[in-house]
């Protein structure tokens, strides 16, 4: 599954650096499937719609910092456990109960981000 950060959120920014997929982006912040992977022309995301992997993409949320669900692979293919999760000060960035995705599908994601 992938990682989401909750409402708990206090933006210290300790997650973001972390991330190897640069999934994590601060809050109100457009994001793209292009930063930080070696991604190239079109990606269709998760909910089947296709986009150019440069086109900027609407922030998750406005208020904290939050992670593209499409770009979280739980670290897998980089450590052994969540970066976010290891250093939020908080405990903040847990499992999406409602994004349950296997080991398989997560490392598929990671070779595809950086193929």
């Amino acid at each position: 599954m992938a990682i989401i950060i909750t409402d708990e959120c206090i933006n210290c920014g300790a997650c973001e650096p972390e991330c190897p997929n640069n999934a994590i982006y601060e809050g109100g912040v457009e994001w793209n499937m292009e930063q930080g992977t070696t991604l190239k022309g079109e990606y269709t995301l998760e909910n089947g719609k296709i986009v150019p992997v440069g086109e900027m993409l609407y922030p998750i949320e406005e208020d904290y910092y939050f992670i593209a669900p499409d770009k979280c692979t739980e670290c897998k293919g980089f450590h052994e456990e969540p970066q976010c999760a290891a250093v939020c000060p908080v405990d903040c960035c847990v499992p999406d109960e409602d994004r349950v995705e296997s080991d398989e599908i997560l490392l598929a994601r990671q070779a595809t981000l950086h193929s």
